[in-house]
This record gives structure tokens, sequence and C-alpha cells, in this order.
């Protein structure tokens, strides 16, 4: 099992239309306003930090190069070819490393636990673009490449969180020119409940250790110069309590 074809297209699509520079694409905010205030969440419940790190959904791993500074072993995985490109030619010290990888195929995930081990994972804005028939795979996905020892934080944008981007898309001027490509590939925010990213992680077999709420911040700015917010939740999961 994996993604869907149309899902992948969509990805790789978008990925190979948009450009390389850090900050063009809609939700590659700059890491102090994204994955730095996310590890002040995920840190404390880390068992073991030195477990490898891979940034789910990685796209052009602007996150995943600031993960790479703080931990020992960063791999960047994602399922667009195209975005990999970009992660890798904005990263020419070789900071992570990348892989192309289909998390919800529970044969891939296994396969790279296999290989790393035990490991923590970080996904950011991925589960509630997913499929509603792929959610609960990807979620499988993450229990398998955390094993016994490892942590997830999931990061996703609340139920709150499409009206808001779409009451930004239907202003006097149309969409802003960042998100105009998300919604022509077909990657608005799904419409995932509150409470589901939690609900699929305990299906999967991990215990919910901590949850809260905070902005995803994104790159572009409405007319009058305000920065677009949109409401999200943040998780931490493992096989164990802490």
């Amino acid at each position: 099992m994996g993604v869907t074809s149309r899902y992948r297209d969509a990805w790789e699509g978008f990925w190979r239309e948009a450009p390389g520079d850090e900050g063009a694409v809609f939700w590659d905010a700059e890491p102090a306003l994204a994955a730095g205030r996310h590890l002040a969440h995920f840190e404390p419940y880390l068992s073991d930090p030195g477990l490898p790190l891979v940034d789910l959904g990685c796209g052009n791993g602007t996150q995943t190069r600031f993960l790479a500074g703080r931990f020992p072993h960063v791999l960047g995985a994602d399922l667009s070819a195209a975005a990999l490109d970009h992660a890798r030619h904005a990263d020419p010290a070789g900071l992570a490393a990348y892989r192309q990888l289909d998390a919800a195929d529970r044969s891939a995930t296994k396969a790279l636990h296999a290989e790393l081990g035990d490991a923590n994972v970080y996904m950011r804005g991925v589960l509630h673009q997913c499929e509603p028939d792929d959610r609960q795979p990807l979620a499988d996905g993450v229990a398998a490449l955390l094993g016994e020892r490892g942590r997830a934080l999931l990061v996703e944008p609340s139920a709150a969180a499409k009206p808001a981007l779409m009451a930004v898309a239907r202003g006097p001027e149309g969409p802003p020119p960042k998100v105009e490509p998300v919604l022509r590939h077909g990657l608005t925010p799904g419409e995932v409940a509150d409470g589901a990213v939690q609900e699929h992680l305990r299906a999967a077999g991990l215990t919910v250790l901590a949850n809260g709420e905070l902005p995803l911040v994104t790159t572009e700015y409405t007319a009058d110069g305000t920065r677009i917010e949109l409401p999200s939740t943040w998780v931490v999961a493992g096989r164990h309590p802490v």
C-alpha cells in the first residue's frame, strides 16, 4: 500500500514548479518560527536525543538543515523527488541526508527502521494534506519508524485552518502569490477534525505524551502586510510513557 498516484503527482508537480529560494513556498517559514519553536515542546520528551531524527515530509529541507545542527544524525524524507532535489541543492555541505519515502507504505517504513534502528520523528503539516484513507497508514508508518524508544512530534493545522486560508484566498485581489500554486495543485489543508491526529496515533499503538496549540507560521502576507498564520496543534507521542 501507499499514497494514491493523484496525491504523489500533485506534490511532484508542485515541487517541480516551486522556486528554489528559501522562503519562496507558502509554509517555508524561518526555522526560528517553525522547528525552533517546536523543539521546545519536543526535547523534554525525548527518551534518547542521540537517536537518528527523521524529518518526515521535509520538502525543500529548510527545517531539516536547522535540525541537523541540533541532532547527531538527521534524515530528511519526502514523497517528492523534486522536493528532495531542492533540499540537496540547498545543502551543499551535506548537513543532513535525504531519502525519497512513501511513509504510508508500511513496508517502506519498516525497511527504513531496519536500516536506522529506532528514530525520533518530526513531522509538520503532512497528515492534514493526506487523503482520508492514507492518514492511518501514515500514522502507522510513524510508529514503525519510532520503534520502542523513539518519540514523534506532529504539528498539524487545526480544523479552523481551512476556513481561515479560504478567507484569504477569496479576498478581493484573489489568492496571494504563494497561496495560488498551493490551491492550483490541490494541496489545500484537509478537513482533519480536532483530536483526529491523536486518535490516529493511538490507533497506531502510540501513547500521546503531550499536546498543545501553536500558530503555524507561513511566509505569505495579507494585503495589509499581516503575516498569515494558521491555527495548529502539536502532539508528542511514543511507544511508552516517559
